[in-house]
């Protein structure tokens, strides 16, 4: 695939600049297990450096300019002892890490992460309701333009059908699921219309044409789900359990 090349090229970049300081190089997210968009996802990429000072950024601030210049966001950089810190306030991200890794160089450090969940659910219902206020002033702004508001659903919709996941695991659903079977599966035990987000996921994956669907339609549609989605995990008892 076309960006293995380039995360290759970014390890040996980053171990040439940041030395013995470089501990591991881990590729995360859609990139990592099969479900990779060029036009929708993103290449995650976790630097653990062992000393993560000014001094020590400044090493490797070449290679992220590079890395930037190839449309990439910058990596997420996290000392060791910050990883197991804020696992328990950063327990969504960790969680959706561990499920979906590949170690590209040195220490497999997320395989034996213990990710605390008795913040889960809040986390869990700030992300989702911060994401749907921005929702609704991007759609406010698309107004009837409808180029711009398939746009606004399709860069939005990981997003969401990560926090579905996640709403799925405060419901006791622990494998983690494609987004398409979670969207249902979160419609059915929810009791809300999934079809706009089948639909997005469909589009997203060209087997649909978004020319037969308007677009104020799944808009209205998506904008329920996620405010149903939102409401019923302010009502769910936060998880004591540890991941």
């Amino acid at each position: 695939m076309a960006h293995e090349a380039i995360v290759n090229e970014f390890v040996e970049k980053m171990k040439a600049a940041a030395g013995t300081n470089l501990a591991s190089v881990i590729l995360y997210g859609s990139a990592a297990q099969g479900e990779f968009h060029p036009e929708y996802s993103d290449l995650n990429l976790l630097c653990i450096m062992r000393d993560a000072s000014f001094a020590s950024l400044s090493k490797i601030a070449s290679v992220v300019d590079w890395w930037r210049g190839k449309k990439h966001h910058p990596p997420l950089v996290l000392t060791p002892g910050e990883l197991k810190s804020t696992a328990d306030v950063f327990s969504i991200e960790f969680v959706d890490m561990k499920q979906r890794y590949r170690v590209l160089w040195g220490d497999d450090v997320l395989k034996a992460l213990d990710i605390p969940m008795h913040l889960h659910r809040s986390q869990l219902e700030y992300e989702l309701r911060e994401k749907l206020f921005l929702l609704r002033q991007h759609i406010m702004l698309a107004g009837s333009n409808e180029k711009q508001l398939w746009d606004v659903m399709l860069q939005s919709l990981s997003s969401f059908t990560t926090l579905f996941r996640h709403t799925l695991i405060e419901l006791g659903q622990a494998a983690r699921q494609h987004s398409l079977d979670a969207v249902k599966e979160a419609g059915t035990r929810l009791n809300f219309d999934s079809s706009a987000f089948v639909h997005l996921i469909e589009v997203r994956a060209r087997k649909t044409d978004r020319k037969q669907l308007r677009a104020a339609d799944v808009a209205a549609q998506y904008l329920t789900g996620i405010e149903t989605v939102a409401a019923a995990v302010d009502t769910i008892q936060s998880s004591p359990t540890t991941s």
